[in-house]
């Protein structure tokens, strides 16, 4: 049993209406804050921007390395811009994510998000104890790059695509939304399929995360205007009594 008690109001999460052509941008945003300098700092740690050819790889190494410096924990605050995790080491999976894309736009990469909208049971296995306080929607944003000439008829790579061509990709232990691994970890070693239209699932379990979505947003230019528009996962107030909290919790505790 899920909560809406401590969702936003006001918040029309339908799909309608939103266009799914998003150009997408290498512009900075609020949250994606690229001029900051400790975003330029981690941008010049990873190294020279990637050319079109070696994108992906680089984007991998970006992935490794904010793995390792970024520590998993349960922030609910969606619009904490980059430079904050960073400057604090501690992120959710989302607030990792958006970490890559202001790497991947301060090199010149376009990115823009697929908003959807995941069913709160998702995360039961994570607050098996707490889950009447588990919100009923939980807001996705997803990132997407933007890679002319990866396929002949889309240039756009969905992060859960970004190691698809790995050695071990889809053969790890399907992701389970348990224990110390987040969805951000998981994303190197296995695949997520958001739409079951992967073939690679070593099981046709929890590989396939489809019955988890409620409904798909579409595509927005940046996660500043998903949220906007959308609303984050938890109301104001939520969000200021909790976030203190979680956000020193490590993932999977």
């Amino acid at each position: 049993m899920t909560s809406t008690l401590l969702m936003p109001r006001g918040h029309g999460r339908r799909s309608v209406a939103v266009p799914a052509t998003a150009s997408g941008s290498t512009a900075p945003t609020r949250i994606l804050d690229l001029a900051h300098p400790r975003v330029r700092a981690a941008v010049d740690a990873l190294g020279a921007p990637p050319s079109t050819a070696t994108a992906v790889e680089a984007l991998r190494r970006a992935h490794h390395w904010i793995a390792t410096e970024v520590r998993p924990v349960y922030s609910i605050d969606e619009a904490r811009p980059v430079s904050e995790v960073l400057r604090t080491g501690r992120g959710s999976c989302s607030q990792r994510m958006a970490a890559l894309e202001a790497v991947a736009r301060s090199w010149g990469v376009p990115t823009r998000v697929r908003g959807l909208v995941v069913d709160g049971a998702f995360w039961y296995p994570r607050f098996p104890r707490l889950r009447a306080l588990v919100p009923a929607q939980v807001v996705l944003a997803w990132p997407e790059f933007h890679l002319p000439g990866r396929t002949p008829d889309d240039s756009w790579l969905p992060i859960s695509d970004l190691f698809a061509d790995t050695p071990t990709a889809g053969t790890g232990t399907p992701f389970t939304n348990s224990g110390p691994e987040t969805l951000f970890e998981a994303l190197s070693r296995t695949a997520i399929d958001w739409d079951a239209t992967r073939s690679t699932c070593p099981t046709t379990g929890p590989c396939d995360l489809s019955a988890h979505i409620r409904t798909d947003l579409g595509h927005f230019d940046s996660r500043d205007a998903l949220f906007t528009r959308h609303g984050q996962t938890l109301c104001p107030a939520a969000r200021l009594l909790a976030e203190p909290v979680l956000s020193h919790r490590a993932a999977g505790l």
